[in-house]
């Protein structure tokens, strides 16, 4: 397992930005966010790979950037262009090569008021 420490959410207004941040205590091939909203199942925001391979959600294209410091173990995710849908609880992921998953991170709560 990977321990996973998040931090970076909080209350920001429509338009608005926050920055993600995930430090992982060991190096994993990847790592990503997810959030769940009230009622939803949660989903895919965005992945990286250790190798710089990036995947996003169609609905934060364009308005979300995750990054990765290998050497730090650390992924990040910069939210700008914040809609009230946004709002969710997120969560850093870890996975192995094959899609494992590693650990989860305790979330961290985003709300986006309009």
């Amino acid at each position: 397992q990977v321990q996973l420490v998040e931090s970076g959410g909080g209350l920001v207004q429509a338009g608005g930005s926050l920055r993600l941040s995930c430090a992982a205590s060991r190096s994993i091939f990847s790592m990503g966010w997810y959030r769940q909203a009230p009622g939803k199942q949660r989903e895919l925001v965005a992945i990286i790979t250790s190798g710089g391979s990036i995947s996003y959600a169609d609905s934060v294209k364009g308005r979300f950037t995750i990054s990765r410091d290998n050497a730090k173990n650390t992924v990040y995710l910069q939210m700008n262009s914040l809609k009230p849908e946004d709002t969710a609880v997120y969560y850093c992921n870890a996975r192995a090569v094959g899609g494992v998953s590693h650990g989860w991170g305790q979330g961290t709560q985003v709300t986006v008021s309009s």
